[in-house]
């Protein structure tokens, strides 16, 4: 067996491992399943607000592993306002001269927000150490010191929760290609995106020594098994969801009210005369 052969064996094996060889999740069986969870992302939303709390998730993982659709999937059916989405730029110049973790901190919630990071300052031990983008000096400070900082972070009384999503290498490489000739996706297939494919093993032992750091009691890894996207987003919702000790809060009773006709006029009429937008469908 060549060593072509030999990398695709390992891949295809540990692909296999990982999604149980399981069909993809039936879309009405989804469907029906998020409905719940969404409904469920509802409550806590209000128990946040309602306690003050101050909730941050992390996302991260294999390129193309799905991390957006989970982060779209989350904050579907939530306001914005409270559920903040981060997924911050390069670092300019400044930035680079700034303390590595302070424009993720000035990111980080007030009283009843939760804050999704798409991405976060574990770029460090990911893309800037494979990519060489970090010298190994501030590599190595940064696997000392996050522990300490997020120990600190949760001391504070902030909930951290750390998710990884993986998938196998054919999984990324047939997502990859469907993004070569899908117009709406193909934003997503960036220049590095192409060259993890090549340091596919770099980055899996970035991973083991990020989590060897990193993996700790008061701020653990999860892992999502991501091969199939819709079981990776219910999983990673539910878990969500379960990590969280909210309760639903009683909402007032709600009276639509009837418009006061009092004043009523022919308010159609009026925008006759204005610009409408075509109704080409």
């Amino acid at each position: 067996m060549g060593k072509k052969d030999k990398k695709n064996a390992t891949e295809k094996s540990h692909h296999s491992k990982q999604k149980g060889d399981a069909a993809k999740l039936d879309r009405k069986i989804y469907e029906n399943a998020l409905f719940d969870l969404q409904a469920e992302l509802v409550k806590l939303q209000e128990w946040v607000v309602n306690k003050g709390e101050r909730v941050i998730v992390v996302f991260e993982g294999r390129d193309a592993a799905g991390k957006g659709g989970v982060i779209k999937t989350i904050t579907e059916r939530v306001s914005p306002r409270i559920f903040r989405v981060v997924a911050l730029p390069a670092p300019t110049e400044r930035e680079k001269s700034q303390l590595y973790l302070q424009r993720y901190i000035t990111n980080f919630p007030a009283a009843g927000e939760i804050v999704l990071f798409d991405r976060s300052w574990y770029n460090r031990a990911g893309v800037e150490r494979v990519m060489n983008f970090c010298t190994e000096e501030q590599y190595r400070h940064f696997l000392t010191t996050c522990p300490q900082f997020e120990k600190s972070v949760v001391d504070e009384g902030f909930r951290l929760f750390k998710y990884w999503f993986d998938i196998g290498g054919e999984e990324q490489e047939r997502r990859m290609r469907a993004r070569e000739t899908d117009p709406r996706k193909i934003w997503k297939l960036s220049p590095m995106d192409l060259t993890s494919r090549r340091h596919w093993y770099d980055y899996s032992r970035a991973r083991d020594d990020m989590f060897a750091a990193t993996d700790t009691p008061y701020a653990p890894w999860s892992i999502v098994v991501a091969d199939d996207k819709r079981r990776a987003r219910l999983n990673c919702i539910s878990h969500l969801l379960n990590s969280i000790p909210y309760e639903e809060i009683q909402r007032k009773e709600v009276h639509l009210p009837k418009p006061d006709t009092k004043e009523a006029y022919d308010d159609l009429a009026t925008l006759a005369s204005r610009i409408f937008v075509p109704e080409k469908f």
